[in-house]
């Protein structure tokens, strides 16, 4: 038993060559893909709400709905809601500040999930918490992961991942969450 416990103690052998692994692995283009294709889907989704464009209605008609719904001034909380959403999906997609961008669109889907979509059940069918749990935790992911070598955030100790990072995307995204909600 000891000698299992100082095995997994023990560093992990150096890849015996190093220089064999591929510069760009298939992981790495999987990670980029899903990236590119989430981050910029989401900033296109707060472009809607902000600009109207991508058939959005825009700020000033989001920031009625945003009302509607008890967000006072509706209109700055729909551009914060679509800022947040437009720079945390292009900061995924670029892998620019990765964690922030994540918690950026935690905290949105928090506060989707608890004004719009909780009381609907799971289902978006139904209008539930399913596009909105799936939007949180591919954010989530991909601050615990890393945004990849295929990445601006590469030369940065963020730029790994891990799970400081993956904390720090969701209490953020927690906090402004509350905050929010309790104003």
């Amino acid at each position: 038993m000891k000698n299992i416990v100082e095995q997994l103690r023990a560093s992990p052998e150096p890849a015996a060559d190093a220089s064999a692994r591929p510069a760009v692995s298939a992981g790495d283009c999987g990670l980029l893909l899903i990236r590119i294709t989430f981050g910029l889907l989401m900033a296109g989704h707060g472009s809607q709400k902000l600009f109207g464009i991508f058939g959005g209605d825009g700020l000033t008609a989001t920031g009625k709905g945003f009302a509607a719904l008890g967000y006072h001034p509706g209109t700055v909380y729909a551009a914060i809601c679509g800022g947040s959403e437009l720079l945390g999906g292009i900061g995924l997609a670029l892998g620019l500040f990765t964690p922030l961008a994540a918690a950026a669109l935690i905290g949105v889907m928090i506060n989707a999930m608890v004004t719009v979509t909780a009381t609907h059940g799971l289902w978006e069918t139904q209008g539930g918490v399913e596009y909105n749990l799936c939007v949180a935790v591919v954010a989530l992911a991909i601050a615990a992961i890393g945004p990849g070598r295929l990445a601006l955030d590469r030369p940065f100790r963020w730029g790994k991942g891990g799970w400081r990072e993956a904390a720090f995307a969701l209490c953020l995204g927690g906090i402004a969450a509350a905050i929010a909600l309790n104003l």
